[in-house]
């Protein structure tokens, strides 16, 4: 093995100690997740999520699918943070139909239409709001659109079930 594969290895695995905090035992009543933000990476908690989630080994695991703005009769808003604040409420039905709190969400997806800087604050204080300081991990993806034209804005997660 040369020498800068040899560095790159030690290197990794240093890196991956120094972010990782020690694991601990999980029993099935005491199920955590395990957020990480290395001191080394910018600090994505102002902007509402977290750079890592660990789900411990012990538990189960569900995907929630993707939920849009519509409200309990499929209509739509026109307006992007009611898209969005229906969005997060309809996260949390089907959080509560899974028996599951907002602070068993490991990661976050979120959809938005026409992605631009103005938009960021919606989002975060909308993610703010729903976890508090359980910051899932998340990803931003910008579309073009979405399954039905009107939506702007679509959240899926991944959820650890107790």
């Amino acid at each position: 093995m040369s020498r800068a594969i040899k560095h790159l290895l030690i290197g990794g695995l240093i890196i991956m100690t120094i972010g990782v905090p020690t694991a601990t035992t999980a029993n099935e009543n005491d199920l955590k997740l395990t957020i990480v933000n290395p001191k080394t990476l910018y600090d994505p908690t102002p902007n509402g999520y977290s750079t890592a989630v660990i789900v411990p080994r012990e538990a189960r695991v569900a995907y929630i699918s993707g939920q849009g703005g519509q409200d309990s009769t499929g209509a739509l808003s026109p307006d992007f943070s009611v898209q969005v604040k229906q969005a997060y409420a309809n996260l949390r039905t089907a959080l509560d139909a899974l028996g599951a709190r907002p602070d068993q969400v490991a990661k976050l997806t979120v959809f938005v239409v026409d992605h631009d800087m103005s938009k960021l604050e919606v989002l975060t204080r909308n993610v703010k709001e729903m976890f508090g300081e359980a910051l899932p991990a998340q990803t931003l993806i910008p579309v073009p659109k979405l399954a039905i034209d009107p939506m702007l804005f679509e959240v899926e997660a991944v959820v650890m079930l107790d």
